[in-house]
């Protein structure tokens, strides 16, 4: 492949509440058994790109240790593989990052001693599939300064979380608002681009001198009708997990069928970080319908539509229904909890009640589990 690849996971999402009081967006995680920075690093691999830089900073100690060994998404090679980098103190500079832009402007070494022509920047908290070398050929066909990866959105959605953009015939594009108050266009950037390599150090070079420091909003706006920026409309499914609702429907969707054939059969596959874990124990009276449950979780009430992650235990007489349970959670007999994700690492005391009433209820319980 004739690309680097950079993944940008620092972010802190404000709009997941809690959920990203002890992680990085990125390292949420998704469908039992992935964390949501596995579908790019997948997609990585499955496209052959053998040198990927990971940009971490917010709460990083959870995506760092899941990105301990690089091997689980065939990085761990002579040639390329693997890069974490996390903001360093030097001479020259004492800041974190301050933007997208900064955050590559401070790794600028790393690019430079790169010789790829190419570079292929993605976020790392969206759930998708995709071949980036389509959208590379894409690029080069268009003789383009830098695609932009984007997508229609369904009618009703809302498109005020995301860039949004309108191209003209020739797919350039013509405006590029980023978080719009109002969304005047239903196409919306996935925040995926490909650029060439020297251009991009040259861009963020200029954006440093000129002290700014994000990528959308101070190179693609900004360069919209200096550079030759082109649209790559993609159809298939892509979801971006940085909402309370956005991340519980992602999730949900897993509970489709046509969702679970595409990602978990369908090549190419999606790798992740395996656990040793035993599969998933169903004692005598649990009843479990239309879930995804993880290995290692021990069923003894009733689950529907909902996903359990790994090591959760459902104790006697529960009810789960429409909810995500995470990692490593107990739950004490007798529980009831509806429309409810709830935090891993939780205790929840037996006869405990949770219901989203309105909405979608996060739930963080700080009970010692080995005192109650």
């Amino acid at each position: 492949m004739r690309a680097v690849g950079i993944i940008l996971a620092g972010g802190n999402s404000n709009k997941m509440r809690a959920l990203t009081q002890k992680r990085a967006a990125a390292a949420m995680p998704i469908a039992g058994s992935y964390r949501a920075i596995d579908f790019a690093l997948s997609n990585m691999s499955n496209s052959h790109i053998q040198k990927v830089a990971v940009l971490t900073q917010y709460n990083a100690r959870s995506l760092n240790e899941h990105l301990n060994s690089s091997k689980w998404w065939d990085f761990g090679r002579k040639q390329g593989g693997l890069y974490v980098f996390t903001p360093t103190i030097t001479a020259e500079n004492g800041y974190w990052y301050r933007g997208t832009a900064d955050a590559i402007y401070q790794n600028l070494d790393f690019l430079k001693r790169c010789h790829e022509p190419y570079v292929i920047i993605t976020s790392g908290d969206a759930v998708y599939k995709m071949d980036y070398n389509k959208v590379l050929e894409y690029h080069i066909e268009k003789k383009a300064d830098i695609t932009v990866v984007c997508k229609d959105l369904d009618p009703g959605e809302d498109a005020s979380r995301f860039g949004t953009l309108r191209m003209d015939e020739s797919m350039r594009i013509e405006e590029f608002e980023e978080k719009p108050m109002v969304a005047n266009f239903n196409t919306i950037s996935t925040g995926i681009y490909v650029i060439r390599r020297r251009l991009l150090i040259d861009l963020v070079e200029h954006c440093a001198e000129d002290d700014r420091h994000d990528f959308v909003t101070d190179i693609l706006i900004r360069y919209k009708n200096l550079k030759k920026i082109y649209g790559y409309k993609i159809k298939d499914y892509w979801s971006n997990i940085t909402t309370v609702d956005a991340y519980y429907r992602t999730n949900m969707d897993f509970l489709k069928p046509e969702v679970r054939e595409y990602f978990f059969r369908q090549q190419p596959s999606i790798y992740s970080k395996v656990s040793d874990l035993p599969p998933a124990k169903y004692n005598p009276g649990s009843a479990v319908k239309n879930s995804l449950v993880a290995s290692g979780s021990i069923i003894n009430g009733t689950v529907e539509n909902s996903i359990l992650f790994k090591k959760t235990f459902v104790g006697n007489n529960c009810v789960i229904k429409n909810s995500i349970i995470l990692n490593d959670v107990y739950l004490g007999d007798n529980t009831y909890i509806e429309n409810c994700i709830v935090e891993s690492r939780d205790t929840i005391r037996a006869n405990t009640r949770y219901v989203g009433e309105n909405g979608v209820k996060v739930v963080v319980e700080k009970n010692e589990r080995y005192v109650l």
